[in-house]
C-alpha cells in the first residue's frame, strides 16, 4: 500500500506521482468501524469491477481539532499510524493523507472537486450518506455527485445499522466513555486498543504480590473511562490476559496530577520496561475506589483477577 501526504494546493511532484485513474473513499474515518469498512470496501469492489486504481483519502488531523469545534478530537479512536494499518487490511492500494489546516478549511465546494479530486484523477467518488466536505461543510454528497459531473461517478453508502442505530465514531467514543467496551468492540469490528511504553512505576504492586505494568500511552489515543477492566496485552508478538486499572489510586494519593494506566499481566515473568504494549480492552469490571487499607485493596485485586479470569477465558472461546 502506498502511502501519499499531500498538502492544498497540491504540487506537481505529488501529481506526477498519481497518473492512475481511481476510485476514491473519502472521509476522515476515525476508528475505521464497521461503517466505514462498508463505505472502502465499496470503493475497493469499485475499483476493482472498473479496473482502477483502490484508494482512499483521509485527512489530518481531525478537522475539530484544528476548527476548534470539540476538545475530544485531540485524541483518536485510531491515531494515524492504526488507521493506515486498518486501511491495508482493507486492500487499499493508495492512501492520500491531506494535511487540513486552516488554509484547507477555506476551500469551497467546487474548489475540492476541480482542484483535488479531478488532478488526481478521480473517476468515482465513494463516501458516507453524512459526508460533508468544503468550507464550514457546505458540501453534501448531493453537492459532490452535481460537481463530480460528467467526469466523477458518485456513489453515496447508506448507514451501517446495529442495534437500531448507525454505527458512528461518536457512539463509539460514547461506549467508551461509559466504561461499554464490548459494544465498541461490535461497532469496531474488533477490540479498541491504546498503544504505550512501560515505565518505571512505583514498584507498590509487586511488593503485594501482583506485578504491574506502568503503561505511558502513546499520545493521540482516546482513553476510555476510569476503571478496572478485563484486558488482552500484546508485546513483542505474544498475547497475555490481564487485568487493567486506569485511574488515580486513591488508597495510596489524595490527589495525581493525571490518571495511570497499570496492567498485571497473568502467568507473565519478565521485565517490560521500555517495551511497547497494546492493550485491547474487553470487559469493564468496576469503578475505582479508596480502600480502608492494604489488605482490603489485596482482597480486591483478587476478586478483580478471579472475574478478569474467567471472563477472558470466555472470550478466548469465541
Amino acid at each position: 500500500m502506498e502511502i501519499i501526504s499531500v498538502q492544498y494546493p497540491i504540487g506537481e511532484s505529488a501529481l506526477a506521482r498519481n497518473a492512475s485513474p481511481k476510485a476514491l473513499a473519502i472521509g476522515h474515518f476515525d476508528g475505521v468501524h464497521r461503517g466505514h469498512q462498508n463505505v472502502i470496501s465499496h470503493a475497493m469492489t469499485c475499483a476493482r469491477a472498473a479496473g482502477l486504481q483502490g484508494a482512499v483519502m483521509t485527512f489530518h488531523p481531525h478537522p475539530k481539532e484544528v476548527l476548534g469545534r470539540s476538545p475530544h478530537y485531540n485524541a483518536s479512536l485510531t491515531p494515524l499510524e492504526d488507521k493506515l494499518e486498518r486501511f491495508r487490511r482493507l486492500g487499499v492500494d493508495v492512501v492520500y493523507i491531506v494535511q487540513f489546516d486552516l488554509d484547507f478549511a477555506k476551500v469551497t465546494p467546487a474548489e475540492f472537486v476541480d482542484d483535488v479530486l479531478r488532478p488526481l484523477r478521480v473517476r468515482r467518488a465513494v463516501v458516507g450518506f453524512d459526508f460533508t466536505f468544503g468550507a464550514r461543510g457546505a458540501g453534501k454528497p448531493e453537492t459532490l455527485w452535481a460537481l463530480g459531473e460528467p467526469d466523477i461517478g458518485v456513489e453515496i453508502v447508506e448507514p451501517f445499522m446495529q442495534d437500531g442505530d448507525k454505527v458512528s465514531s461518536t457512539r463509539i467514543r460514547e461506549a467508551l466513555m461509559n466504561g461499554r467496551p464490548e459494544e465498541a468492540a461490535e461497532l469496531l469490528g474488533e477490540l479498541y486498543a491504546v498503544r504505550g511504553v512501560v515505565v518505571q512505576g512505583e514498584g507498590r504492586g509487586r511488593t503485594i504480590g501482583f506485578p504491574t505494568a506502568n503503561i505511558r500511552q502513546e499520545d493521540g489515543f482516546f482513553v476510555p473511562r476510569q476503571g478496572v477492566y478485563a484486558i488482552m496485552a500484546e508485546t513483542e508478538g505474544r498475547r497475555y490476559p490481564g487485568v487493567l486499572n486506569i485511574g488515580v489510586k486513591p488508597t495510596f494519593h489524595d490527589s495525581l496530577p493525571e490518571p495511570v494506566m497499570e496492567a498485571h499481566l497473568f502467568d507473565f515473568d519478565g521485565d517490560l520496561y521500555g517495551k511497547t504494549v497494546t492493550v485491547q480492552f474487553v470487559a469493564f469490571l468496576r469503578t475505582e475506589k479508596k480502600f480502608g487499607g492494604v489488605d482490603e485493596l489485596i482482597a480486591q485485586i483478587h476478586a478483580d483477577a478471579d472475574q478478569a479470569r474467567a471472563l477472558l477465558t470466555a472470550y478466548n472461546k469465541k
